[in-house]
């Protein structure tokens, strides 16, 4: 029966560090891990049993899907503000617009006079 003592070698030197007994936690060869969205797999690790609320089966990074977690409704936040902006930039009128109905304007002769108020003093 052959027994095998971790071993620790340290670089640069002929030092060998064996390991202390009874100080390790136990390491289960069959851990399972199971997701909030089902998805369930064995692996190794010191604890038995593995709750987990996103793995590589739900992550948007592997499967490309965009899941968002909110919290504090930060996201729904943003994306009231990016309709309204969208909303908002089909009702209004641009720069240069404006300026082509200005020039329509004086085209058909009519003049628009801007009048200042006059400070009271």
């Amino acid at each position: 029966m052959i027994i095998f003592i971790p071993v620790q070698y340290f670089k640069n030197s002929n030092t060998i560090c064996i390991m202390k007994k009874n100080i390790h936690p136990k390491y289960y060869t069959d851990a399972k891990v199971t997701c909030v969205c089902g998805n369930s797999f064995v692996t190794g690790s010191t604890l038995p049993e593995i709750k987990t609320e996103i793995c590589s089966a739900c992550h948007p990074f592997y499967t490309g899907k965009q899941k968002l977690v909110d919290t504090s409704r930060r996201v729904d936040k943003f994306q009231k503000r990016a309709a309204q902006a969208i909303d908002m930039s089909a009702v209004r009128k641009g720069k240069k617009v404006k300026q082509a109905a200005r020039a329509a304007k004086r085209a058909k002769g009519e003049v628009t006079v801007k009048t200042r108020k006059k400070d009271k003093k």
